[in-house]
């Protein structure tokens, strides 16, 4: 029978693996406490970063349905769950790595899909989620600004070909 700390613990987890966007499972051996402190403070504000128990997240994970991280759960494992914006968070993860060789992105899960490292690197080179909303609304403002032009030049080339035509009128009357 579990003993009912563990069974908690495996409650917290799955509930974590659920109600996250994705999930990034990192090796932390030789970081030590302040390190780590640093590490928690560069993931941002929408993710929680959990040093866990190997065989108490496996089986949270299959209870959250995310089988595919089996192979993950060996040495000393945190997980970082993360529910606002993944990329921000893989960025902080990518940084600290830079600086500090002993933590090791092993790989994760975004919105049920698989990540392998590489794959986590290449999320934290996107841009941000507000950098490419900004960069659409200015593709369509621009598409705009053309079509209101293409629209207004119509009109205006009427004008001008109309007055050309009265001052061509205006001459040969004239010149009668």
């Amino acid at each position: 029978m579990a003993r009912p700390d563990k069974a908690a613990a495996v409650a917290e987890l799955t509930d974590a693996f659920r109600s996250s966007n994705a999930a990034v499972l990192t090796e932390y051996r030789g970081l030590t406490v302040a390190q780590l402190k640093t590490l928690r403070r560069s993931l941002g504000e929408d993710a929680q970063y959990a040093v866990v128990k190997n065989t108490l997240t496996k089986i949270a994970a299959n209870e959250a349905g995310i089988s595919t991280l089996d192979d993950l759960f060996n040495g000393p494992t945190a997980v970082a769950f993360i529910t606002g914006d993944p990329v921000t968070s893989a960025k902080g993860l990518r940084d600290f790595a830079k600086d500090n060789p002993n933590l090791v992105i092993k790989g994760g899960v975004l919105d049920g899909k698989v990540l392998s490292a590489d794959d986590i690197k290449k999320l934290a080179d996107l841009e941000s989620r507000e950098v490419l909303l900004s960069k659409l609304a200015g593709a369509f403002k621009s598409k705009q600004s053309q079509a209101a032009s293409v629209f207004q030049a119509l009109p205006s080339k009427f004008v001008r070909t109309a007055e050309a035509l009265r001052v061509k009128q205006a001459e040969q009357g004239g010149a009668e």
